[in-house]
C-alpha cells in the first residue's frame, strides 16, 4: 500500500442535481477523513404541509424535485389515501404503474447519458460529446423528449404533474391519447436497443463492497415499484408501517441530510437494491439486458447502479407497451375521473388518521408519512428521500475504495471518487429537510 500523502476537497461535485462536497484526507497511506460532505440549506416541506389540506399535498410535494416530481405525487397520494382509507381502482393503480414507469424511464435515461456517459467516455462533461458522439447526443435527448411527451399525455406535464389526485385522475386519456402514447412508446424501441449497444461497450470500474440493500418487495410475480411491502437482503421484511424501524434516521455534523442504517451501518436504495431483491420479477427482455451486461445479484459494485438503471429502462418501456395495449384492448371506465366537490357523489370523504406512502422512485424507496385531523387538514408529515438514505452508504464506499486506489495520481483518485458518489445518482437538494429542533425550557 502506497505511504504518500493525498488531499481531496471537491467542492460543488459537478452532474450530480444539488450541492455537495467530497472531502479525503489521507496521511502517510492511512486514510483519517472521508466524507460527503451535503452543504444544502435545509428546506421546509414537511413544514410547509401543516396545515393544509390533504388534498393540495400531492401538489406541494411534487416541488420538492423537478426530476421526481410524478414519484413525489404518488407517494404523497398514496399516503394521503392510506390517512383517508381510500382503496384506488384496478384502472387507477395501472395508470399510476404507467406514470411512474414514465418517470423512471426519463430519469434513469438522463443519469445515464448526461451523468455517466460522460465518465466513461473519457470528457469532463456532456457538451463535448456533441461533436466525439453526436448520434449518442440526439437519441439522448429524442429518448428523453419521447419521455416528457407521453408524460404530458397523460397528466398534464411531466415536471409538477397536473390530473393525478387523491382517489385517481381528474382526467383520463382517451382514445387518441392511448394511441398516441403507443406510438411513442414503440418508436423508442430502436433507440433502447443502441443505448444497451452503447453499455455493452463501456467499462464500469471494477470494485466491490458488500452491503445491506432494501427496497420494495412483493409476493406476486411483478417487479414492485409502486405497491409492497419492505424489504432487504439482509433478509429483514415488514410493513410499511413501520418505515421509521426501516430507516433509522440520525443525524452527523458534516450533513443538512439525514443518514440511515437497519442491519449494518449503512443500507443501500435505487435500481441496483431493487435489482438484487427482485430480479427475478423483470420481464424476459430486461433479463436478457442483465445477462449481457454481466448484471447477476447480489451485485455488490455500486458503480452498477447504472447498469442496473438501463436494465429497468428496458423493463420499464416493455411494461409501459404492455400496460397501454391492455388499456387500449379494455375501454377505459370514465366514470372514474374525478370532480372534487360537483356534487355529494364526487366528494371524497375525510377523517382523521396516519398514512404511509412508500414508492420506489428512480434513485430509491421514498417515504411519505401523513397526519390527517377529522377535517382532512395536514396536523403533521414527514418525507424520507432515497438519497439521504444512500447518503452513508456513500460515505463507507469511499472508505473503502480510497485505500484501494493510492497508487494513482490525485487526479485520479479525485474522478475515482466522483464518479462513486455520481453512480448513485443522488439527488441532494431533496434529502436536506427539516431537523425538528426542542429549545430546553421555550
Amino acid at each position: 500500500m502506497s505511504k504518500r500523502n493525498v488531499k481531496i476537497n471537491v467542492e460543488y461535485l459537478t452532474r450530480v442535481e444539488g450541492h455537495g462536497n467530497i472531502v479525503i484526507n489521507v496521511k502517510n497511506g492511512k486514510l483519517e477523513t472521508c466524507r460527503l460532505d451535503i452543504v444544502e440549506s435545509p428546506r421546509f416541506f414537511e413544514g410547509m404541509l401543516r396545515g393544509r389540506s390533504v388534498f393540495e399535498a400531492q401538489h406541494i410535494t411534487s416541488r420538492i424535485c423537478g426530476i421526481c416530481a410524478c414519484g413525489h405525487t404518488l407517494a404523497s397520494i398514496q399516503a394521503a389515501e392510506d390517512a383517508l382509507g381510500i382503496t384506488p381502482s384496478a384502472q387507477t393503480i395501472q395508470l399510476r404503474k404507467l406514470l411512474l414507469h414514465y418517470e423512471t424511464l426519463d430519469s434513469h435515461l438522463l443519469h445515464i447519458y448526461l451523468l455517466v456517459a460522460p465518465d466513461l467516455l473519457g470528457v469532463k462533461s456532456f457538451v463535448p460529446l456533441i461533436s466525439t458522439h453526436n448520434e449518442v447526443v440526439r437519441r439522448a435527448l429524442r429518448m428523453k423528449k419521447t419521455c416528457n411527451d407521453v408524460c404530458d399525455v397523460l397528466v398534464g406535464r411531466h415536471v409538477h404533474p397536473i390530473s393525478a389526485i387523491v382517489g385517481g385522475f381528474t382526467k383520463l386519456p382517451r382514445p387518441k391519447d392511448l394511441e398516441a402514447m403507443h406510438t411513442m412508446l414503440k418508436g423508442m424501441r430502436p433507440d433502447m436497443d443502441a443505448t444497451v449497444e452503447l453499455a455493452l461497450k463501456l467499462k464500469f470500474p471494477d470494485f466491490e463492497r458488500d452491503t445491506e440493500y432494501v427496497a420494495l418487495v412483493s409476493d406476486d410475480n411483478e417487479y414492485p415499484m409502486l405497491m409492497g411491502y419492505l424489504g432487504s437482503t439482509d433478509g429483514v421484511r415488514m410493513d410499511k408501517k413501520d418505515y421509521r424501524k426501516m430507516t433509522n434516521e440520525f443525524v452527523v455534523p458534516h450533513s443538512s441530510a439525514k443518514h440511515a442504517k437497519l442491519s449494518r451501518d449503512s443500507y443501500a436504495v435505487g435500481a441496483l437494491a431493487r435489482f438484487n431483491l427482485n430480479s427475478e420479477k423483470l420481464l424476459p427482455k430486461a433479463k436478457e439486458v442483465a445477462a449481457a451486461v454481466g448484471l447477476k445479484p447480489k451485485c455488490i459494485n455500486p458503480f452498477l447502479n447504472t447498469a442496473a438503471q438501463l436494465v429497468e429502462c428496458v423493463h420499464c418501456l416493455e411494461d409501459a407497451i404492455a400496460i397501454v395495449e391492455n388499456l387500449m384492448s379494455t375501454p377505459l371506465n370514465y366514470n372514474e375521473e374525478i370532480v372534487v366537490g360537483l356534487n355529494e357523489q364526487g366528494k371524497i370523504p375525510v377523517r382523521a388518521g396516519t398514512g404511509v406512502g412508500a414508492v420506489e422512485v428512480p434513485r430509491g424507496i421514498l417515504f411519505h408519512n401523513y397526519i390527517t385531523d377529522q377535517n382532512g387538514t395536514l396536523t403533521g408529515a414527514n418525507c424520507v428521500i432515497p438519497t439521504n438514505q444512500n447518503t452513508g452508504n456513500i460515505e463507507y464506499d469511499l472508505m473503502k475504495l480510497i485505500p484501494e486506489i493510492l497508487d494513482k495520481t490525485d487526479e485520479e483518485v479525485t474522478l475515482a471518487a466522483e464518479m462513486l458518489v455520481r453512480s448513485y445518482d443522488p439527488c441532494i437538494s431533496c434529502s436536506a429537510h427539516l431537523i425538528d429542533i426542542r429549545f430546553k425550557d421555550r
